[in-house]
Order: C-alpha cells, then sequence, then structure tokens
C-alpha cells in the first residue's frame, strides 16, 4: 500500500493514523499527565484488591495498573459519575440542614407518676364479643389537658421483645407518666350498635376520670 500519496502523510513517515490509535494515544498522553498531578493514597475510590488490580469504586470497574486507572479518572464515565455524585451530596446536604428554630414554645411538664387505673373484663350477652372497660383517675391533670389513648403494636414499642401474640394500649395525660396495657393482638372493633354500646369514651372533667370501652371483633 502506498502511504507516500495518503492525504495527510509527508515522506518517510507512516500513514495517518485511525481512531482505535487516536485514542490510545490520547489516553496515553492523559496517563502522563495523571502521573504528575494526581496522589493516589487521596483518591477516595481506589480500591486495591487481593489480586493486586485497582477497583473503581465509583464506577466499579477493574483496571490492571495505576496508569489504567488514572486514564479512566480522566474519562467521560469516571467524571460523569463524580458530577452526579456531587450532585447527590449537595441535594442531601441541604436536606439535612435543622429547621429554623420555631417561635412557638412547647409546654413542659414535670411528670409526677402513674395515675391510679381499673381494667374491667367485659362481654356481651347478645352477640359474645369481649372487650374491657378501663378507668383512670387522673386529680392532677393540667388545666385544659384532655387524656388520649392509641393502639400500639408489639414492633412499634422498644420495651419489650416484640411478640405477635399482644398489642399494646397506651394513654397519655400530662403531667402523669404514659401508661401502656398488654392486650391479645386481637382486632378492635369498629362499629356500634344502635345505643353506641360497643365503643365509647368519656372524660369527665369535674371529677378527673376518664373512662372508655373497646370490643374485640369476633373471628368466624
Amino acid at each position: 500500500m502506498d502511504f507516500q500519496n495518503r492525504v495527510g502523510s509527508k515522506f518517510g513517515g507512516g500513514g495517518v493514523a485511525g481512531a482505535s490509535e487516536t485514542n490510545v494515544d490520547r489516553r496515553e498522553r492523559l496517563r502522563k499527565i495523571a502521573m504528575g498531578v494526581v496522589d493516589l493514597n487521596k483518591d477516595p475510590y481506589i480500591l486495591r484488591n487481593h489480586l493486586g488490580s485497582l477497583e473503581c469504586r465509583l464506577c466499579l470497574t477493574l483496571h490492571t495498573n495505576e496508569g489504567s486507572y488514572l486514564a479512566h479518572t480522566q474519562g467521560k464515565k469516571h467524571q460523569t459519575n463524580l458530577a452526579r455524585r456531587a450532585a447527590r451530596d449537595m441535594k442531601e446536604g441541604e436536606l439535612q440542614v435543622a429547621p429554623k428554630q420555631s417561635s412557638v414554645q412547647r409546654k413542659v411538664f414535670l411528670k409526677i407518676g402513674r395515675p391510679g387505673y381499673r381494667v374491667t373484663k367485659v362481654r356481651d350477652r347478645e352477640s359474645g364479643k369481649e372487650g374491657m372497660m378501663v378507668q383512670i383517675h387522673l386529680p392532677q391533670i393540667k388545666a385544659g389537658v384532655v387524656p388520649r389513648r392509641r393502639f400500639m403494636s408489639a414492633w412499634e414499642q422498644r420495651r419489650e421483645p416484640p411478640n405477635k401474640s399482644y398489642q399494646y394500649l397506651i394513654v397519655a395525660a400530662e403531667p402523669y407518666e404514659t401508661i401502656a396495657f398488654r392486650i391479645p393482638a386481637r382486632e378492635i372493633e369498629d362499629e356500634l350498635d344502635d345505643d353506641g354500646y360497643w365503643n365509647w369514651s368519656h372524660w369527665d372533667p369535674d371529677t378527673k376520670q376518664y373512662s372508655f370501652q373497646f370490643m374485640f371483633r369476633q373471628s368466624f
């Protein structure tokens, strides 16, 4: 093949380099430049495996030597992943910024111990439904505070090892300590009869007594 008369060639030289040769030359030049300015000891993404090869933890690529790794860091894939990582870190940093303190002052109460209570098992004669009635005496409850209650699964609480056979009934009323009752993990009835008898709650601000009843749903 005549290389002397090809466009771009000169007498005594080789032919015009192809795309692959150009890429090889470019990577080699980038490698030499990078080796002169990059300190691999400060690179957080380089990893030396037990085989002696180098891995890029950012791009999940494998390299046989430092020159190959440095050439990779100058490439498009690594630079794109660096930009994505920087954008993600910036976004997470914005989400972690502490919100401004609210100007609304929260009420802080000094706990004074547990309230007195009574728990009674109940059963509806007609339907056969079983349930519980709870009465809690709160003589020192703060003015304007209404007792609150809710049911909690065994996996929500952190006091006891979770047991799927139980759930917890939580009652809170400041400044008393929050109290919890462990009850069977049965579905709670959410329907009422004609008289509203099954599930009800009542807070008497005069006697300072909080009473409520709930029924378990029957399983068929």
